[in-house]
């Protein structure tokens, strides 16, 4: 009897491990033949303690530092851009370790002070130049301190940014229409400025009601100049849009122009070439304006990103942009909100892992970073270690 009972329960037992092993198999082949980003919750993953601990490090290093070396009337690096200041600002405020020692460090309280003395009457925020991007970035400092008595503030620098969209009469010449520039000397819109307004509003948008008439953009044409940014010919009937698997689906700087240049090809084309910082801050604009995932506008971005998928560079820039590229995937991709990407031939990106480790492997001595290449402000430390934060501070809750 004995026996008879081992044999029946050794048989239910080899059931069970088989069927557990059938279901892992058909799991894997499933994985194997999806081509699109997988989406794979936060329950699902447990937290690698481990890289957690060198980012709570890294970050602590350069938030000491800065701390050490604000100014004493509140700002780092000039007080000629406040946007300068407001992101340090935020990457103090939005700190995952020992978050209520830096969100209340002096420091902080210093910065709000100058950010408020650069408030103007036109409900901008800014100082020498550059209205549109020192406001953005500013109004979403002050949004992360949740502090109501801000609202009046925050709520004029909305008006200010929506009146920078620029929706003179429609021209179907007219592609610039509906997006949003630096505001001052330069008065074409631009993809940067227009990504960056965007998500200051997105960040901003419970601060309105719809009885609220003029404190938001007209969303369906920002759209609309997003669109004439994309190398995407099927939305996008400007001459220079392509469909070369090169640039198909990733994104220029503003319409007919790209910091990549342009590329002749033999049917007479010149296409303006796609690249990577851009094509993020484009589909993250995609993102904030809920566009759906299906959208063949989002589908071939996130496609173009795939297939150009690097840390070693900003594609097709080179170093030039290196780690404002790095903190525009960090948004973009955390907006989209895939834990992997996929290379052509069917492998997994764990692009936050990946992200993560080649941000802190590039932490200086000091504690600061800094890019090498100049372009855009990025030999500034103080800006390069803004964006490194920031872009560790989205990437820590999901790894």
């Amino acid at each position: 009897m004995t026996c008879s009972l081992y044999l029946i329960r050794t048989y239910f037992v080899a059931i069970g491990v088989f069927l557990l092993a059938s279901q892992s198999w058909l799991s894997a082949s499933e994985t194997k033949t999806s081509s699109a980003p997988q989406i794979v919750t936060h329950s699902a993953r447990k937290p690698d303690v481990s890289l957690r601990n060198e980012i709570d490090i890294a970050i602590n290093r350069c938030l000491t530092l800065l701390e050490r070396n604000q100014e004493p009337s509140g700002y780092w690096s000039t007080s000629d851009y406040p946007a300068l200041t407001a992101l340090i600002l935020k990457a103090f405020v939005e700190s995952p370790t020992d978050n209520e020692r830096w969100r209340n460090s002096p420091a902080v309280g210093k910065a709000l002070d100058f950010i408020r003395s650069n408030v103007q009457e036109d409900g901008g925020i800014y100082s020498k130049g550059l209205y549109s991007y020192n406001t953005a970035i500013s109004l979403m400092a002050l949004k992360s301190l949740e502090d109501d008595s801000l609202e009046s503030i925050m709520l004029d620098a909305r008006i200010y940014l929506a009146k920078q969209q620029q929706l003179d009469e429609w021209d179907d010449n007219d592609a610039v229409w509906g997006g949003i520039g630096y505001g001052n000397s330069y008065e074409h819109s631009d993809l940067s400025n227009t990504s960056l307004a965007i998500q200051a509003l997105h960040e901003t948008r419970e601060l309105i009601g719809p009885e609220q008439i003029g404190i938001d953009i007209d969303w369906d044409a920002a759209i609309r100049f997003v669109e004439n940014c994309q190398n995407l010919p099927e939305e996008n009937g400007q001459l220079w849009a392509s469909g070369d698997p090169e640039n198909y689906g990733g994104f220029v700087y503003y319409p007919g122009n790209s910091k990549a240049g342009s590329q002749n090809f033999s049917n007479g084309q010149v296409a303006q070439r796609s690249y990577g910082s851009m094509s993020y801050a484009g589909l993250m604009s995609y993102m904030y304006a809920q566009l759906k995932k299906d959208d063949p506008r989002v589908a071939t971005a996130v496609a173009w990103l795939e297939r150009n998928f690097t840390l070693e560079e900003n594609p097709g820039m080179g170093l030039e942009g290196l780690y404002y590229y790095y903190y525009t995937m960090a948004k973009a991709l955390d907006a989209y909100g895939a834990d992997y990407l996929h290379t052509e031939d069917g492998q997994k990106i764990d692009w936050r892992k990946e992200l993560a480790e080649t941000l802190l492997s590039k932490q200086r001595g000091l504690g600061f970073w800094q890019n090498d290449n100049s372009r855009w402000m990025e030999s500034d430390p103080y800006i390069v270690s803004a964006y490194t934060i920031l872009a560790l501070e989205i990437l820590y809750p999901k790894i």
